[in-house]
């Protein structure tokens, strides 16, 4: 497939519009990554067990699904590979995670994109028919059926919705989750926007102690403004740990909850990464780390 095409991804090019990129075919933009150079043990493994994709067969097969997907929207973590690393079970909950979810828990995953997530806690055994994934491209959990080949088998609820639409179809599981996963996903707004969402995450939450919301996103030393890296009319604002938990004291005044905040920011360096890429330093700049985060409700 072509990924020359921008008629065929018109809401990129919209975006892309007056960028350094504007003109530039999708296998041109400097955040894609034609082939995989690496792929996790984890990654392969969920491929041949849980998708029965043949060994020698799995990079192809990934290939020319992310492809598509990347003909959808162009997102760093499709160009790059990254959705591959399995977020979820990186983070230091995912043990808890999984055993709640076993046990009956309801999981959400917020910006779902293919759904590459919710496959691991399936492949690890927490019942398909306790998890949600919700992203706002329809056509990014569609393929996720043909990525994973588990139309006819995998229970879980996708949604398609925009978390600042308060009526959009997320409002049928308002206040019936137990736990929430957001991979990449709030670091996409400005700091007004990662309040509101935060708030509304709060919503879709069950009201009770133990509650949880999990991910991770980049963050920096610094926090901050920086503008966005596909959109450089759009400004997004970085965290540190220590504003990321100033974020939440304000958001649990705004919806009457408490909750306890674990944000540390990862070694990984995120800035050294974009400039092998060819990305301007304004849009991740010096410091960059992912921020990994766990947010506890307590009252």
């Amino acid at each position: 497939m072509s990924l020359n095409k921008t008629t065929d991804l018109s809401v990129a090019a919209k975006l892309l519009k007056g960028s350094p990129w504007e003109n530039l075919p999708l296998d041109k933009l400097p955040w894609y990554s034609p082939e995989i150079e690496e792929i996790t043990p984890q990654a392969q493994e969920l491929f041949e067990k849980y998708s029965n994709v043949e060994p020698e067969k799995v990079k192809a097969h990934i290939k020319e699904l992310r492809d598509k997907a990347y003909v959808v929207f162009p997102y760093p973590c499709l160009a790059r590979w990254a959705f591959l690393e399995l977020s979820v079970s990186l983070s230091r909950q995912y043990p808890e995670v999984l055993e709640r979810v076993k046990n009956g828990d309801k999981y959400l995953d917020l910006g779902c994109c293919v759904g590459q997530d919710i496959r691991k806690l399936v492949f690890d055994g927490a019942p398909s028919e306790n998890t949600y994934g919700s992203d706002l491209e329809k056509n990014f959990m569609d393929i996720g059926y043909d990525l994973f080949l588990d139309k006819s088998t995998l229970k879980t609820t996708f949604i398609a919705a925009d978390i600042f639409d308060e009526d959009s179809d997320l409002k049928q599981i308002a206040g019936e989750i137990d736990i929430i996963h957001a991979a990449s996903f709030l670091h996409l707004f400005d700091e007004e926007g990662q309040h509101k969402a935060c708030e509304n995450i709060v919503k879709l939450l069950k009201s009770k102690p133990g509650s949880l919301f999990i991910g991770r996103q980049i963050g920096n030393f610094e926090c901050g403004v920086h503008v966005g890296s596909l959109d450089s009319s759009k400004n997004r604002y970085r965290h540190n740990p220590a504003s990321f938990e100033q974020m939440w004291k304000s958001v649990g005044e705004k919806t009457g909850t408490k909750w306890k905040v674990e944000a540390r920011l990862e070694d990984q360096d995120l800035h050294a990464i974009a400039e092998k890429m060819g990305l301007e330093s304004a849009t991740i700049p010096p410091g960059s780390k992912w921020l990994s985060f766990a947010v506890r409700r307590e009252a």
